[in-house]
């Protein structure tokens, strides 16, 4: 019994670092992307960074609202892998990625932003697509409308 809870509480902690060491890793990776790139960004509480280019009027969106964007999503190599090119794209907000979720609402329609995720906020371990996974991502966002 004693072996069971020793091994148990070392997974735990084998988890527990390096979950740890993923968000220090996208810290780092965040860090090396705005100084690169000369961005002055705003951390939010959640781990993620943003720069409001324009603020926009009205309400700021929630989750129960659909959202309609303009938007390019890049990994921090440079390399788009999505985005709309002629017609905007409505999403309601609460399905969307945990970064946009939190990042979209700081505008309001009209507003512009470009959102700098950890992959916890983005997708995570499983990457999608052409995302690989444990990928920090970064979103230039333009919100059109909201409903």
């Amino acid at each position: 019994m004693k072996k069971l809870i020793y091994i148990t509480a070392l997974i735990l902690a084998i988890a527990f670092f390096s979950c740890s060491k993923d968000k220090q890793t996208d810290e780092e990776k965040i860090q090396e992307y705005l100084t690169q790139n000369n961005i002055t960004a705003v951390r939010h509480e959640s781990g993620l960074y943003y720069v409001i280019k324009t603020e926009g009027t009205g309400a700021n969106p929630n989750a129960n609202n659909t959202v309609t964007v303009h938007y390019k999503g890049f990994l921090t190599n440079g390399q788009q892998f999505d985005g709309t090119t002629t017609s905007p794209a409505t999403f309601k907000l609460s399905g969307l990625i945990p970064g946009w979720q939190i990042g979209i609402p700081l505008i309001k329609k009209g507003g512009d932003i470009t959102l700098i995720l950890p992959s916890v906020l983005g997708y995570g371990t499983q990457g999608v697509g052409s995302i690989p996974p444990n990928s920090v991502l970064v979103f230039d966002i333009q919100l059109l409308d909201v409903k």
